[in-house]
């Protein structure tokens, strides 16, 4: 068959090289925009006088034929037509015949893969948006279930001092709310349309691209035909926005790995989003959370492919451009599947609240606290700390919490310590006196969920 840009050529491509460069195996996904940008592309045409409008609405009608055909799944995409415009080409002129030889006036490949991109990433990049309010909303669940509820926080994977339950939490909600913003401001970039810049110098034809990009419903247009066709941009900033936030669902998800352990036992995980194991009857694996951290390598590598395919690549269009395809989709479907199962993960979790605050009681997370008392009677906290540090030591050689030891055994290292010490160390109160902007007691954790529910913004629309 020969190509449909094969006029110049007098021979046909090698069938290795028909493979080697056809990109119809991974870029039909992206059928639904090719399409729809060429029945706006045509409308232009007709209205800028470029073609007839008998013209132009013969083509419509046969790129609707064809867009119903791609909804339905009922086309065959064929590798001989190397990529979706082609395929979209032949297919449109094998349905109205000559005609559609006309809806390639004044564009190229080259502006059409580029809008192609654009279209599918902004209403990917929306679709990521109300996923991730999604699972905020699932955390701000947990997390009003969770305001009195302690747990021991850590530095260094030690005790470090206790803390709510929901206050952890909400740390994630708020990283969350760092990538959505980021995701949001990225439309700006992304909703920009190439369409008209055609190979690289714009065209002769009288066109009107500001048409095109109202019809497609872009807000901005290039301003330089170069960049329109060249810029990936957009898609690297997609691509680091999604590492970013596989990072963030990788440190969540470690901890429910390490919070369903048998050494921690904190949360249990649902039956429903856990698995066994194939020679252990007694194991229930954490097998969700852990592809959840293990997928977060192959979106950083996406994003490594696409900044060293882009590095060097001198303007304006060159093949190597094919290659910023794959990885944006599979970045796009893992980005989408992790945020649709981390949703119901998290609303699922059964959280053991007697586990924890059983941890909270028996570590030192409340020795800050002793020296803070110690500081506001008087004593330096240089001094205090050191005092506190060996009142630690004593209790962990005598095998007791703070909480455990007498008063004679705390005045041995200051006589300032007083019987109300034992009030001031339980967990509840070394929580509830964290009152500062962003703390940890529960009268600003509450004030800190109130504030998150106003940033879900889709949430409050569909709910």
């Amino acid at each position: 068959m020969a190509k449909l840009w094969g006029g110049r050529f007098t021979r046909a491509t090698d069938k290795l090289v028909d493979e080697f460069t056809a990109s119809i195996s991974f870029d039909h996904r992206m059928a639904r925009e090719d399409i729809t940008g060429s029945i706006a592309h045509v409308q232009m045409l007709a209205q800028c006088g470029i073609i007839t409008p008998e013209e132009s609405q013969q083509i419509q009608e046969g790129l609707r034929q064809l867009l119903d055909q791609v909804e339905n799944q009922e086309i065959v995409w064929d590798i001989a037509n190397e990529d979706v415009h082609m395929n979209v080409e032949k297919l449109l002129r094998d349905t109205i015949g000559p005609v559609a030889g006309k809806l390639h006036t004044a564009r190229s490949r080259n502006d059409q893969v580029a809008t192609d991109m654009h279209l599918y990433l902004k209403n990917k990049v929306q679709e990521i948006i109300q996923l991730l309010e999604q699972v905020q909303y699932g955390i701000l669940e947990q997390a009003s279930k969770h305001v009195y509820t302690l747990l021991p926080g850590y530095t260094h994977l030690q005790r470090a001092q206790p803390v709510s339950f929901a206050h952890h939490l909400l740390a994630y909600f708020w990283m969350l709310q760092r990538d959505k913003d980021r995701f949001t401001e990225s439309l700006k970039r992304i909703d920009i349309s190439p369409l008209g810049a055609c190979a690289l110098a714009g065209t002769a034809f009288p066109i009107d691209r500001h048409l095109t990009a109202q019809f497609l419903g872009f807000a901005d247009v290039y301003p330089n035909s170069i960049d329109a066709v060249s810029d990936r941009d957009f898609i690297v900033e997609f691509l680091s926005n999604a590492a970013l936030l596989m990072m963030h669902i990788s440190r969540l998800a470690e901890e429910l790995v390490i919070w369903s352990s048998q050494e921690f036992q904190f949360i249990e995980i649902d039956d429903a989003y856990a698995t066994g194991s194939s020679i252990m009857p007694q194991k229930k694996n954490p097998d969700v959370p852990e592809l959840l951290r293990g997928k977060t390598g192959r979106v950083y590598g996406n994003l490594m492919a696409m900044l060293t395919v882009l590095k060097g690549l001198p303007l304006a269009y060159n093949k190597d451009l094919q290659e910023d395809k794959e990885g944006m989709f599979d970045t796009v479907d893992t980005v989408i599947n992790s945020l649709q199962i981390l949703e119901p993960l998290l609303m699922t979790m059964k959280v053991n609240v007697d586990v924890m605050e059983q941890a909270v009681s028996a570590d030192y997370g409340n020795a800050t606290d002793a020296a803070d008392y110690l500081s506001s009677k008087g004593v330096p906290f240089r001094e205090a700390h050191e005092i506190v540090g060996r009142l630690v030591l004593y209790a962990i050689k005598a095998g007791k919490s703070l909480l455990q030891l007498s008063m004679e055994e705390y005045q041995q290292f200051s006589p300032l310590f007083d019987e109300d010490i034992f009030e001031i160390l339980q967990p509840q109160a070394v929580v509830a006196r964290r009152t500062s902007y962003g703390g940890t007691a529960p009268t600003a954790v509450i004030q800190q969920i109130e504030l998150a529910k106003t940033k879900l913004t889709f949430i409050k629309l569909n709910r």
